[in-house]
């Protein structure tokens, strides 16, 4: 009787049953899975056992693979996690800024780049350059959804050819370090007190010293709480 061990834990008898019975009263295996061979034809059965065995070895180590991977999957998933659920506070601030960004996303006052290049008469050879130049001077700002960045049209000056209203850099300006982008977009479209309930957008090109006084009035605000 030959007996072989292919992976950790799992063991192939290979002998006559008398053989065989005698190992496996030895044996501390929990399960045992027993082949027999009523006509023997030793080479074929040499070669079938040896299949059988090394098909139970490597099933046995996919199947421990897998559950390594499950464990690590778990442990993956434990730190991804938050510790402990989100409490009602954080939901319904979760929930305002989803609407308030889907508000915005609805106003229909943003352009791509590609969209304000085309306005403006910029060269196409790389759309972006121009528009992404003007936000990182803080000419302009963009909220950036699904990976595109969008410019607000109401910061563009259509009486010169469509380039960023000079009263938008103050306004970014005053908003520095105070409202990110998202944060702009929604108090540009919001009714505003300080401008008699009309939105700063509406006025930025008219009256834009009013806008400017709004969004230091809303910093104030901001600082003293």
């Amino acid at each position: 009787m030959s007996v072989q061990k292919e992976h950790p834990g799992v063991s192939t008898l290979i002998g006559t049953p008398k053989e065989v019975r005698v190992r496996l009263d030895k044996s501390h295996a929990r399960q045992v899975l027993v082949v027999s061979f009523e006509h023997q034809n030793h080479h074929e059965t040499k070669v079938l056992m040896e299949n059988l065995s090394n098909m139970a070895s490597s099933m046995y180590g996919v199947f421990q693979q897998q559950q390594q991977s499950r464990a690590t999957l778990d442990r993956l998933a434990e730190a991804l996690v938050p510790p402990k659920p989100a409490s009602p506070h954080i939901i319904k601030e979760v929930a305002m800024l989803v609407k308030a960004r889907k508000a915005v996303l609805e106003s229909g006052d943003w352009l791509t780049a590609a969209e304000l290049t085309e306005l403006a008469q910029l060269s196409t050879a790389n759309p972006s350059a121009q528009p992404n130049k003007w936000k990182k001077t803080g000419r302009i700002f963009a909220i950036h959804h699904n990976g595109v960045d969008y410019f607000p049209a109401y910061g563009l000056n259509k009486d010169e050819g469509f380039r960023p209203l000079k009263a938008l850099a103050h306004v970014i300006e005053v908003f520095e370090s105070h409202k990110d982008s998202w944060g702009m977009a929604f108090w540009f479209l919001s009714a505003n007190s300080f401008l008699g309930g009309k939105r700063p957008q509406d006025m930025l090109a008219t009256q834009p010293e009013q806008v400017i006084a709004a969004a230091r009035d809303e910093v104030q605000g901001i600082e003293h709480g």
